[in-house]
């Protein structure tokens, strides 16, 4: 027996399942930057030595992880983003109702990046996705799909142009003294025994994360951008009618960012020298190839969904992981709950004594816990208290 696929205003399976299953490796990339206490290299995140096991995980999260989450976020940001206008339409805003109150959700969604910056997690993200929709949706969401299109190509263009540009600077560069970059910059807060100091950290490092990642590392807002262009096709609602492109952007997209990584994840264990002052450009290959495969993650986890939507055999880890995808907001913050005071050096400091293989099953326990608390949520039809609380918020008139 099959099940029909949702209705284009339902609510579909796929991203859902998408941003439960992401959660669990933005938890697997965020938490390698509360290791603190202890050298770091220029151009990753991810300390020196350990043992065998630890190196095998840097590796796979340098290849699978690392700049590869956020983009697929992005997508779904920029999906999202139509279905709400699309949704309030439907019930009868007319005007400039619905574009307003999105207005006031991206402003208030920036409003709680910069909370939680100053309170728990330097790298936040929220900021970054408020601000882009604060430009992006006025710019876009009614443009013609070509337009649309086009000036995701135009941004992917200059994104690789940019680190084309950048990979030829970096072997021409000799004789360059090591500066401290992003990684130094954003594990200070980390390693801050006194909470003011650790807090002014966070919040000097957050415009950082939320004006480069949001804009000008272009990944962002071009996957914002293709999320609205796939949210007026249906795609994640009625993959059936799509699986061609599905499954092409999926191995295409999967295939770049893996491939993409590799080279980085050479040099970090040392199997390919190269001087430390160059070692900056994976910077920007690892954000340039990170975009085609968030994009193919998204596409797999709409197969996922499609292939899930037509059995009624859903199980509960299926259910739970859905049911934090409805709540990705509040699992997203919980994270840095969860993280915040246990690692870092104003709280019980325990990023000090752990590596690269102890922070990935913390960030697993941690993601679990996270997917357990959205289950019983949903057992007990309750929505998440961030997304509550931003509701609420959007909804308020001026």
């Amino acid at each position: 027996m099959t099940v029909a696929e949702p209705r284009p205003g339902g609510r579909a399976l796929a991203p859902d399942l998408a941003r439960g299953g992401m959660l669990l490796l933005i938890a697997i990339a965020n938490t390698p930057w509360y290791l603190w206490d202890r050298p770091l290299r220029p151009s990753t995140i991810h300390p020196p030595g350990g043992s065998a096991l630890d190196r095998i995980v840097q590796v796979l999260s340098i290849v699978t992880v690392d700049f590869r989450v956020y983009p697929m976020f992005a997508f779904l940001f920029g999906y999202g983003m139509v279905q709400a206008i699309r949704r309030r339409q439907a019930a009868g805003q007319a005007g400039d109702a619905a574009p307003a109150r999105l207005r006031r959700r991206h402003l208030w969604l920036l409003a709680f990046g910069l909370v939680h910056a100053a309170l728990l997690w330097q790298g936040d993200i929220l900021g970054a996705y408020g601000l882009a929709g604060l430009l992006l949706a006025p710019l876009f969401l009614h443009r013609g799909d070509r337009t649309l299109l086009t000036w995701s190509v135009i941004g992917f263009c200059l994104l690789v142009v940019v680190t084309s540009i950048g990979v030829a600077a970096a072997y021409l560069t000799t004789g360059v003294s090591e500066l401290p970059g992003v990684v130094s910059l954003g594990t200070a807060a980390s390693g801050q025994g006194d909470l003011l100091a650790a807090a002014l950290d966070r919040l000097a490092f957050w415009p950082v994360v939320t004006v480069g990642q949001g804009l000008l590392a272009l990944a962002l807002p071009v996957a914002i951008v293709l999320g609205m262009w796939a949210a007026r096709r249906h795609v994640l609602e009625r993959p059936s009618v799509r699986l061609p492109l599905l499954r092409w952007v999926a191995a295409v997209g999967v295939t770049i960012g893996w491939l993409g990584g590799l080279p980085h994840a050479l040099v970090v264990m040392g199997w390919w020298a190269m001087p430390p002052e160059s070692t900056v450009i994976f910077e920007l290959t690892q954000l340039t190839t990170g975009l085609p495969a968030g994009l193919g993650y998204a596409a797999a986890f709409a197969l996922l969904g499609h292939r899930l939507t037509r059995t009624t055999r859903r199980g509960p880890a299926v259910l739970a992981v859905a049911a934090l995808g409805r709540r990705s907001l509040s699992g997203y913050l919980a994270q840095s709950v969860l993280c915040a005071p246990v690692l870092a050096a104003w709280g019980a400091g325990l990023g000090a004594h752990l590596h690269s293989a102890a922070i990935a099953g913390y960030a697993v326990a941690v993601w679990l816990i996270t997917v357990a608390g959205a289950w019983l949520l949903e057992r007990h039809g309750r929505p998440g208290p961030a997304e509550v609380a931003l509701r609420r918020l959007a909804r308020q008139e001026r």
